[in-house]
């Protein structure tokens, strides 16, 4: 869930709002190779292009595109009776539409592109060095969230409004949906420099990122704790692959409401939510604490997974998953570290499960559970 956020200028903190940002650079070495394609994108990244690129999503698709994938979002939970009625349903494409405005002006006023070679020093010696091309499609990642803060809050908040508390995964859907129908829009050369936008306000509203960032302030350069945190958030998105892959074999015929795992689009909400799950494990590592698990990370599994047919050892398995995939890529002398603060993700997760009293389907959302929800969000 998303916060209102402030980082303080400290190397610790630093080190982490560099990794950040990194998760939205794109790899240019192959586009580099092709020179009719870089010229192409060299000429998209003007400031006069870029204003076309914007001009056309917000004149001919973007409010479009906002009713659009409201209405396939809504067909989602379309069980649930009037878990979204009109007016709500309108307010929050009304804030959408406002989130993806603000984001276009903002990728308005960036002007060329800055490509950074990475050199990445090969293990094997008769093998030389590899060297990558990294485009920073997001020059200032902390810019853009403090400008967008306020719009993703209110839009956020929405989900206070609604009878049925299952429509803070609606929120999160319409984001996913709209990029999906933006995204159609675009050339190739503007998607390098758009989608990493869209990416980020994707993110931001689910994955507490920036809040990881900011809980390193309390952390010197060198312990434990954040050192631990810098060595694997990088590993973040092969984590997750990783763990999809694995899912796919134990659960080839599973399926949820949008479809099965092998779906695209499944595909995509699972590495996110897996991403999810990573950060909210180092955020409680860097809070010295289980809480943003405890009151945030359960009570959204419990009210969004079964919403749309996931079943709760499919969570469990998961989480197992995950857990032992972090585990053989950390270091040994923080595994002691790491083992705190996953058994307490185990124990929150076995606690919520043990409060509901069922053995398959999460039917119930205990009031406990939406009032730490609500606690956190509006403290």
């Amino acid at each position: 869930m998303l916060l209102s956020t402030n980082t303080s200028k400290c190397p610790s903190v630093e080190r982490l709002v560099k990794l950040w940002a990194e998760r939205y650079t794109v790899d240019v070495s192959s586009l580099s190779k092709n020179p009719k394609f870089y010229g192409e994108l060299i000429k998209a990244a003007s400031p006069e292009a870029r204003g076309l690129t914007a001009a056309k999503l917000v004149n001919n698709v973007l409010y479009g595109t906002n009713h659009q994938a409201g209405i396939q979002a809504k067909s989602l939970y379309e069980y649930i009776p009037d878990i979204i009625d009109s007016h709500l349903g309108q307010r929050i494409n009304q804030f959408a539409c406002q989130v993806y405005e603000k984001v276009l002006d903002i990728y308005q006023q960036q002007s060329g592109m800055v490509v950074t070679p990475i050199t990445t020093q090969m293990s094997t010696g008769n093998v030389s060095n590899q060297v990558s091309l990294s485009l920073s499609a997001i020059p200032n990642i902390e810019k853009l969230a403090n400008e967008l803060e306020q719009l993703l809050l209110k839009y956020q908040d929405q989900h206070v409004t609604a009878k049925d508390w299952r429509v803070v995964g609606f929120l999160t859907t319409l984001f996913n949906f709209s990029n999906k129908l933006l995204i159609n829009q675009l050339t190739s050369v503007e998607k390098v420099l758009l989608c990493p936008y869209l990416k980020f306000v994707e993110e931001q509203v689910a994955i507490p990122w920036q809040r990881v960032c900011a809980a390193a302030a309390k952390h010197q350069l060198g312990s434990p704790a954040l050192t631990l945190v810098e060595q694997m958030l990088p590993l973040a998105p092969e984590i997750g692959s990783t763990v999809y892959c694995r899912l796919l074999q134990l659960f080839p015929d599973h399926r949820s409401l949008r479809g099965g795992l092998s779906d695209p689009d499944v595909a995509h909400s699972c590495l996110r939510d897996l991403d999810m799950f990573q950060a909210y494990l180092w955020l409680s590592v860097l809070e010295e604490s289980i809480r943003p698990v405890e009151q945030e990370l359960v009570p959204l599994c419990v009210m969004v997974m079964p919403s749309v047919g996931v079943k709760w050892g499919m969570i469990d398995k998961w989480k197992r998953l995950l857990v032992d995939e972090i585990e053989t890529r950390v270091q040994f002398e923080h595994k002691l570290l790491l083992l705190n603060y996953t058994q307490g993700m185990e124990q929150a997760f076995f606690e919520a499960r043990k409060r509901l009293g069922d053995q398959g389907e999460m039917i119930k959302i205990p009031s406990d559970l939406r009032e730490n929800l609500t606690f956190h969000l509006n403290s």
